[in-house]
């Protein structure tokens, strides 16, 4: 492959798997909700959608340690240095391990506040701690893992990720299947399912590294792995994200917040549509980590034109991934929804909301994708700024929308909230042009 003159062919046979495997991330949460909807309580549903919420809260606030890992991962591919491979790969793992012991030993304290944020129905909230409990214990196989899972895709080991998220999943679905319904554990089953394919997953994605990386290389460069200065930059790409996270999980905590206090049958019915929004949204995840590689290696190698190139081709394949789900989604809405529960007043409120799911994929799609622009070029501060403008948005839509619209209200600001987003990267493109070259 010449630099300058990537295909639409390559583009999509980086970008394709991608998405296989990065869809599979929100599929461990959806099996969840799809097993227990099929249980007579709504209240099973409802208590993992907040149990997720809390540990989405949690990772995705470091969720930053893969975009990041994928974006340095992606420049030593330019550099062509075993050393910058290397370091891409331990300094991030070194920061996941120390934060996930961290949540373990504060794993009360985020308990107690969670119970006072959500303040939900006592049925829902025992389903929750059940939930909670036990999955608190993967917090550093689950951080690690976002590493081993950037390391991989920054250096387009594309067989490599697809192996890891697929196996890891396909796990959590006979797992789930297993104790939920044929040992009838439920919450229980499902979190123990749960945690046990993070554990794969991370022994796994250790393995796959392994292959790739000589432990013996880290007892001869050793010496400066915890050289400040590169540290400093690490933690200022990852302050970035961290922000722009928190930014997503005030949002996502005060929708499904709202959601609760309009009971429990609402709180399952937008518990399943988010599922579905998950899904839609990792979908362009792959095509943003495709087009992170893509413009992390054209920053490395100072290449201007395969710059151009990589927005140009990311731009023209979103517009055809954006025709895709808003095509499968206006016709198999009713289908997608009853995969989820059987519940019927849940599936009549989901079915009733479901056109917000139509306009998703319009409004967030170049956003998501360009998000990989910016992550591969470590030019972090516009994914910042975009989520800071895009929450002032929903907070204003929340206020304003939600007494007269109820939940429609709701999921109206969530979908200007997105649009916001979009919006905003289209404004900063030149400007990281500039920046860069």
């Amino acid at each position: 492959m010449t630099s300058t003159k990537l295909s639409y062919r390559e583009y999509l046979t980086l970008a394709i798997p991608f998405v296989i495997s990065t869809v599979t991330q929100p599929l461990l949460g959806a099996v969840d909700t799809a097993v227990l909807g099929r249980l007579d309580d709504s209240s099973f549903m409802g208590g993992v959608a907040i149990g997720a919420v809390i540990f989405n809260t949690l990772y995705w606030l470091l969720g930053f340690l893969r975009v990041s890992t994928s974006g340095f991962a992606a420049q030593s591919l330019g550099t062509l240095s075993d050393k910058d491979s290397l370091y891409a790969f331990l300094r991030p793992a070194i920061i996941a391990f120390i934060l996930g012991l961290a949540f373990i030993v504060l794993q009360n304290p985020i308990k107690i506040g969670a119970e006072s944020i959500f303040g939900i129905d006592s049925n829902v909230w025992e389903s929750t701690i059940v939930y909670y409990d036990i999955l608190i214990w993967g917090a550093p196989l689950v951080l690690i893992s976002y590493v081993n899972l950037g390391w991989l895709m920054g250096r387009k080991l594309i067989k490599e990720t697809l192996y890891l998220q697929v196996s890891m999943n396909v796990i959590n679905i006979v797992l789930d299947i297993v104790f939920v319904l044929y040992f009838e554990m439920g919450v229980y089953g499902v979190a123990y399912a749960t945690l046990f394919s993070q554990a794969f997953g991370f022994f796994v994605g250790v393995y796959l590294i392994t292959r790739q990386i000589s432990v013996n290389k880290i007892f001869h460069i050793y010496s400066d792995l915890f050289e400040k200065e590169a540290f400093s930059k690490i933690m200022g790409v990852n302050t970035d994200f961290l922000i722009r996270t928190i930014c997503l999980l005030i949002m996502t905590n005060m929708f499904i917040a709202k959601g609760s206090s309009f009971g429990k049958e609402v709180l399952a019915a937008n518990a399943v549509l988010f599922q579905l929004q998950y899904i839609i949204a990792y979908l362009y995840d792959g095509f943003a980590n495709a087009s992170s590689v893509y413009t992390g290696k054209a920053v490395g190698e100072k290449n201007l034109d395969a710059y151009k190139r990589i927005i140009k081709v990311s731009n023209i394949s979103t517009i055809y991934l954006n025709i895709i789900c808003v095509v499968i989604i206006a016709i198999f809405s009713n289908e997608l929804i009853l995969l989820f529960t059987n519940i019927k007043n849940v599936i009549d409120i989901a079915q009733d909301h479901s056109f917000w799911l139509i306009l998703f994929p319009i409004v967030i799609g170049h956003g998501l994708t360009y998000a990989g622009l910016y992550n591969g070029a470590t030019f972090t501060a516009p994914v910042r700024d975009s989520m800071i403008l895009a929450l002032i948005v929903f907070l204003v839509a929340y206020s304003f929308l939600i007494p007269i619209y109820g939940n429609h209200g709701l999921w109206l600001a969530f979908i200007l909230f997105s649009l916001a987003r979009t919006i905003m990267f289209f404004i900063y493109l030149k400007k990281m042009q500039r920046c860069l070259f």
